[in-house]
Order: C-alpha cells, then sequence, then structure tokens
C-alpha cells in the first residue's frame, strides 16, 4: 500500500484535527478512569496535559498545569476529579 504523506501544513492540521478527537472522546467518557488509561495506554489525560503544557512552553508560550489541566478535562480538573473520579 502506497501511503501518500501530506505537505508538512497539512499534515500539521491533521494532526491538530485528531488530537482534537481524542481529547474530546476523553471528556465525553468520563467512565474511562486515568488509572485505567495507565494500566492499558501507558498514558491518562494528565499526561496530555503535560505534554500540551510543554509544547507551548517549548514554543514560547506559558501555561500552568492547572490551564493545561482544564484544557484537556474541559473543566477544572478538581472539578473533573470531584465529579467523576472513582
Amino acid at each position: 500500500m502506497d501511503v501518500q504523506k501530506p505537505n508538512t501544513q497539512l499534515q500539521t492540521e491533521i494532526e491538530a484535527a485528531a488530537f482534537r478527537r481524542l481529547v474530546k472522546h476523553l471528556q465525553e467518557h468520563t467512565e474511562v478512569q486515568n488509572i485505567d488509561l495507565m494500566n492499558l495506554a501507558g498514558f491518562c489525560r494528565n499526561c496530555l496535559a503535560k505534554w500540551y503544557r510543554a509544547e507551548a512552553e517549548s514554543r514560547g508560550l506559558a501555561i500552568s498545569d492547572p490551564e493545561a489541566r482544564h484544557l484537556i478535562y474541559g473543566m477544572p480538573y478538581e472539578e473533573w476529579k470531584a465529579k467523576y473520579q472513582k
């Protein structure tokens, strides 16, 4: 199978869209606990938030852990924990 590689801009757009879709999926599936994600996939929502923060900082954008978590969880982390963490 010959896979066509998109140009750099298009690839970035595709990757960004896939990331947003993953985040939305995790926000919608609150029944999936972070510990389950860690055990099965080796990463969790907190990992995504840390990766997001690190990439933002590497590009000169300062973002705090709570801000990054809010972006990933779709709400403040403490609120998500109170509502959904078992």
